[in-house]
C-alpha cells in the first residue's frame, strides 16, 4: 500500500474515534469534552479533505 493510503486510513480512524469519544463524553456528562472532540473530529475531517484535494490535483 502507498504511504498516502496509510495516512488517509489513520486519519479516517482518528475521525471515527473522535466522534465515538463524543458519545462517551456525553454519557459521562463532560459536555465541554464532548464539544472539544466534536470540533476535533471536524478539524481532522477538514484536514483529510484538504489532503485528498491536493492529491487529486
Amino acid at each position: 500500500m502507498k504511504n498516502a493510503t496509510w495516512t488517509m486510513s489513520v486519519l479516517a480512524f482518528l475521525v471515527i474515534l473522535s466522534f465515538i469519544l463524543v458519545g462517551f463524553a456525553i454519557g459521562q456528562e463532560f459536555f465541554w469534552l464532548a464539544g472539544f472532540f466534536f470540533l476535533l473530529g471536524f478539524a481532522l475531517m477538514g484536514y483529510g479533505l484538504k489532503l485528498k484535494r491536493q492529491t487529486q490535483a
